[in-house]
């Protein structure tokens, strides 16, 4: 069985190679194809190398141009087109074989007091201690393929009977550092691009792993409050939209006291064949 605590270390671990230039490695993948999360998480660790340690990434936005290839390094080059009294932004590009395969812009800010509000979670949702481990589930009903049949860095329990909406909750596997670091961020951004996607096929009854072409076009995260990913998260996940051969979903993070920590958007494409 692969070291998946080695394998979720190696991509965290981003190698400066000169000024906003660093070099990335992956995470298996079967099909050899670059797993969306992992890029996203990337490109904001090469952000937050250029970033004074005062701010935080409040929000990112991403589209993801080309497929990239699990079996050569990811190059991040970061513009820092701002540097102001509150916000810096910061552009990155993700490039394989001289190509962008990604890019991305996040905005840090100051630590701010201001306005406070957020609209609540509607659903009675279980508690993760009365739901099974997805990865458990899976070995007992033997899959042999599939998006949960193998271990991740996140424990994952899927709460059933949504209806056309999709909740999981998640925790990473391992230590982690105290309640601010950035690690939390990059771990969050890496999981926000687990099973969004899919949720656009629910209204239809048709699943990730049908006859289909699927693929993440843009993706964007606000985060509202710090959060550990070492606690409970809930993700929840509905689908306004599908046209055009796109699908459009929202998510949302919640603590287990119902606190909103971020949310996700997503556009991506789903060919039917």
């Amino acid at each position: 069985m692969r070291d998946i605590a080695e394998e979720i270390t190696k991509i965290l671990d981003l190698e400066a190679i000169e000024d906003n230039l660093f070099r990335g490695e992956n995470e298996y993948r079967e099909n050899k194809r670059l797993f969306g999360g992992q890029v996203l998480a990337q490109a904001l660790i090469a952000a937050y190398q250029t970033v004074d340690a005062s701010r935080t990434c409040h929000s990112l936005h991403g589209y993801f141009l080309r497929p990239g290839d699990t079996e050569r390094p990811v190059l991040y080059q970061v513009d820092p087109i701002r540097n102001g009294r509150s916000f810096t932004t910061r552009r990155i590009k993700a490039i394989q074989k001289g190509e962008a395969i990604f890019s991305m812009d996040a905005s840090f800010q100051i630590a701010e007091q201001g306005l406070s509000h957020q609209m609540d979670l509607e659903h009675d949702i279980p508690q993760p201690d009365e739901l099974e481990d997805d990865y458990e589930v899976a070995k007992r009903k033997n899959q042999k393929a599939g998006w949960w049949n193998r271990q991740r860095p996140f424990e994952i329990r899927t709460v059933p009977k949504m209806g056309r909406q999709g909740a999981s909750w998640l925790r990473y596997r391992f230590d982690t550092p105290s309640t601010g670091d950035p690690l939390h961020q990059y771990l969050l951004s890496y999981a926000s691009d687990m099973s969004l996607i899919s949720t656009a096929m629910i209204p239809h009854r048709k699943t990730i792993s049908g006859p289909m072409q699927v693929a993440s076009l843009d993706h964007a995260v606000w985060f509202h409050r710090p959060f550990s990913v070492s606690d409970w998260i809930l993700y929840m996940r509905d689908t306004p939209a599908a046209a055009g051969a796109r699908g459009f979903t929202r998510g949302s993070f919640y603590s287990t006291d119902g606190q909103l920590l971020a949310s996700v958007m997503q556009e991506g494409l789903i060919r039917t064949r």
